[in-house]
């Protein structure tokens, strides 16, 4: 029924991802090379059909179908109160952190972990403080010591998560989540989850909304979500901060109003329904796709490449391929594939932590392209090795 086979010339198409050299192959930025599902395409060709274009309010209808999305696909009941409406995560994140947090302020991140994160803390004149999450037997677990420590410092306001982790893919259990929100509790520091890649767990993993944890450890927590990463909507501009917390909720709506972040485009509102209330079927498939995607790397590694290790964490559509064994720094590494075979890989060191033993593949294409990278990514580590 769904169409994850076709591959899409998205060259000349004023795409970031895509504006390369004719012999490149972009595999690094975060999104994908599926169209959306055709119900979200239909909503939005309804809406320009009316051909006027005036200035968008953000309806009751918006929140009620993020509510019924959680209580539907991650048991997860939210209140529409709880929610304000953001023209996306990466300026919400900078948002709050002006808002809520003072210049010189610690704020701590758990790297590697997506490196926006810095330029939010860091362009903002607050200073990161790293939890550096430990690398063990192929996946990662939290210094929860070092954790307490670092909450504990006076100056430390806020703490930012990724949930599921990105680039790691690593999904946080309840039992962490419930440990790291009662740690925040205790020392009185905000907790942000960027829960972008939430809704794409691999096979029969399953990811824990924030949100869903007692109220009495949400007082001081924010979880931002989106329809972008999902359904492949980044250019909608369409982002959720749920706050149940209304004192803290009041604070991050003015932040939010401020940076005028808070009003919506054309498509923002009637994409991210059709998303939330027609999308599940198409994102099903999606995920079977994109788990086929994920073994044939991992078979394609072990058989042609298997000094590279494939990390499963078991969220997003992002690899983490371990590349430790052969002892090249991440970003020369990068750079030698892109010379010599055009295949783009995101370098792991800007993650920080411990990436730049790694690489970061994008597998959300179809398989003929996918193919196409595993084979250049084969050749080019064979020419290096030389």
């Amino acid at each position: 029924m769904y169409d994850f086979q076709t591959v899409n010339n998205r060259r000349n198409s004023n795409s970031v991802k895509w504006d390369v050299q004719k012999q490149e192959l972009p595999m690094n930025l975060a999104d994908m090379d599926f169209q959306t599902a055709p119900e979200i395409i239909t909503a939005l060709q309804e809406k320009v059909a009316t051909g006027i274009f005036g200035y968008e309010n953000v309806p009751l209808e918006y929140y009620q179908a993020v509510k019924l999305w959680y209580q539907q696909v991650h048991q997860c009941t939210l209140q529409t109160e709880w929610m304000l409406f953001a023209t996306g995560v990466v300026p919400a994140i900078s948002s709050i952190v002006r808002r809520m947090s003072h210049a010189g302020d610690n704020i701590v991140v758990q790297p590697p972990v997506y490196n926006i994160f810095y330029h939010s803390i860091e362009n903002n004149g607050r200073h990161t403080l790293t939890n550096d999450l430990l690398y063990q037997d192929g996946s990662y677990q939290i210094n929860w010591e070092q954790l307490e420590q670092q909450l504990a410092q006076p100056l430390t306001t806020m703490m930012l998560l990724c949930n599921p982790q990105n680039p790691s893919g690593q999904i946080w259990t309840k039992s962490q989540l419930s440990k790291l929100s009662r740690l925040c509790k205790q020392y009185q520091v905000v907790l942000v989850s960027d829960e972008i890649h939430g809704d794409l767990t691999i096979g029969d993993h399953d990811y824990t909304p924030i949100c869903s944890l007692p109220m009495d450890l949400l007082q001081q927590t924010v979880a931002l979500v989106s329809p972008s990463k999902t359904f492949n909507l980044a250019a909608l501009h369409a982002a959720t901060v749920i706050v149940p917390n209304q004192f803290l909720r009041a604070q991050i709506n003015r932040g939010l109003n401020n940076d005028e972040l808070a009003e919506p485009n054309l498509v923002a509102i009637p994409g991210s329904i059709a998303a939330y209330t027609k999308g599940q079927k198409w994102l099903s498939a999606l995920k079977q796709q994109l788990q086929q995607n994920y073994q044939l790397v991992d078979w394609y590694l072990q058989q042609n490449l298997p000094a590279i290790k494939l990390i499963s964490g078991g969220a997003t559509y992002l690899l983490w391929l371990d590349c430790s064994a052969l002892k090249i720094p991440a970003d020369q590494l990068a750079t030698q594939l892109q010379e010599l075979e055009g295949l783009l890989l995101s370098p792991g060191n800007i993650y920080r932590g411990n990436g730049d033993h790694f690489l970061r593949m994008n597998i959300a294409c179809p398989p003929e392209i996918l193919q196409t990278g595993l084979q250049k990514l084969v050749q080019g580590i064979k020419l290096i090795q030389k």
